[in-house]
């Protein structure tokens, strides 16, 4: 019954969030006048929406490092085959021309787009049906991908301990970098030059006849992917193969005591965890309206650790709040730092390009060194804890005659 009163809940404040979303990103159309932060091109929708995509891939990366103890460090690389993926399947024919030019067309003779108008239609409910059809199909497509590939590497580097796997899994991410931007296969990845014109997050605004917005819900389309895998995630969490990753986590010689196949488990969660990421890499380039390797360094993974290690290693809400925590103080909070600022004619020192990230960088040495477990160490968010606190802050009811109840 409790679990039952607690999912129920939950369901609510995940509708409470969505519709929150929506409204923020269209009060500015319906309540004209209000502050610039509210318009759609803001820093707000920008943290927001890669705060989303980021928050996926560090749940992620959550699962493999933090759940099942694999210290892996390919996720820019698992990404990078879940952009590409999206992105070569849902090109429109009528754009392959333009965004391949220096290679004749594309060696991938169809598009997801094309194939759907072609059953549903290309105009009104027809034409949004097709798009959410083959952006679906698209994002399915570019997960499935990332996990072959998780599944192929899988044998020979899960048979290697801590450093030696992070290593093999970073040169992995790094051969797969170099490999898309090889000019050979051009025809399929566009070489080094960046694939573009495919379905992005603005596309899923619904417009009028005149092509005008009428709601916008390029903000909404990215948390809505992100909570859907986050809670398939927290699912296989709380299953029994969850509580296999943890054992093996905690004591690998416990865990194949105990009956549980080490390899087939860390395959399990690899693939999953590698999974997860390519549709992460597909929604970071709807976000960024583009895909190109050279994007996808070993910084961008070093990003998700990092966002992991703040948020507190095997906790997936702390992850998520790490998230947005890192991407609003480093793609909007902390942008003043970067401007010249006068008082008169007083330059004020330090203030230059470059001086956001020295600031930056040592709130995150702060963070590391005074809590060493992250925001949240191994614990979660839940209805119980925040009831209970809120208790502890209630103050406490006085009887007439002036003793506590």
């Amino acid at each position: 019954m409790r679990k039952t009163k607690h999912t129920g809940r939950s369901l609510l404040a995940v509708a409470g969030l969505l519709l929150v979303i929506i409204l923020l990103e269209n009060i500015s159309s319906w309540i004209p006048g209000l502050p610039a932060v509210f318009a759609p091109t803001s820093q707000l929708f920008t943290v927001l929406k890669k705060g989303a995509v980021y928050s996926l891939v560090a749940v992620s990366m959550n699962l493999l490092n933090g759940f099942t103890g694999l210290f892996s460090l390919g996720q820019a690389g698992f990404m990078l085959l879940g952009a590409y993926t999206y992105a070569i399947l849902t090109v429109p024919m009528a754009s392959k021309d333009q965004v391949y030019y220096l290679f004749g067309g594309s060696a991938v003779k169809f598009s997801l787009v094309d194939l759907f108008q072609s059953l549903f239609g290309n105009t009104g409910f027809g034409g949004y049906l097709s798009l959410i059809c083959a952006v679906l199909v698209g994002i399915l497509f570019a997960g499935l991908v990332a996990a072959l590939f998780a599944a192929l590497i899988g044998t020979p580097v899960l048979r290697l301990k801590s450093d030696y796997l992070a290593i093999a899994t970073l040169g992995f991410a790094e051969i797969l970098r170099a490999i898309f931007q090889w000019q050979t296969l051009g025809p399929i990845t566009n070489g080094a030059n960046m694939l573009k014109s495919f379905p992005t997050f603005a596309d899923f605004n619904i417009r009028n006849g005149a092509g005008q917005v009428v709601l916008r819900l390029s903000t909404f389309v990215p948390f809505l992917a992100a909570i859907i895998c986050i809670a398939l995630i927290v699912l296989l969490i709380h299953s029994s193969y969850g509580r296999a990753f943890k054992a093996i986590r905690d004591d690998e010689v416990a865990a194949e005591a105990m009956g549980i196949s080490l390899f087939k488990h860390k395959m399990l969660s690899f693939v999953i965890s590698s999974f997860f990421s390519g549709v992460g890499g597909a929604l970071f380039a709807m976000y960024v309206a583009n895909a190109q390797a050279k994007a996808f360094t070993s910084t961008m993974t070093y990003e998700i650790l990092l966002i992991v290690v703040i948020g507190g290693i095997g906790s997936i809400s702390g992850s998520v709040i790490g998230t947005f925590l890192y991407v609003a103080c480093s793609e909007w909070w902390l942008r003043f730092l970067d401007a010249e600022t006068y008082i008169g004619s007083f330059k004020v020192p330090l203030l230059r390009s470059g001086f956001r990230m020295v600031v930056f960088s040592v709130v995150i040495m702060i963070i590391v060194l005074f809590f060493s477990k992250g925001i949240m160490g191994d614990k979660e968010l839940s209805w119980a804890g925040i009831g209970g606190l809120l208790k502890k802050r209630r103050p406490k009811k006085k009887t007439p005659a002036g003793k506590e109840g």
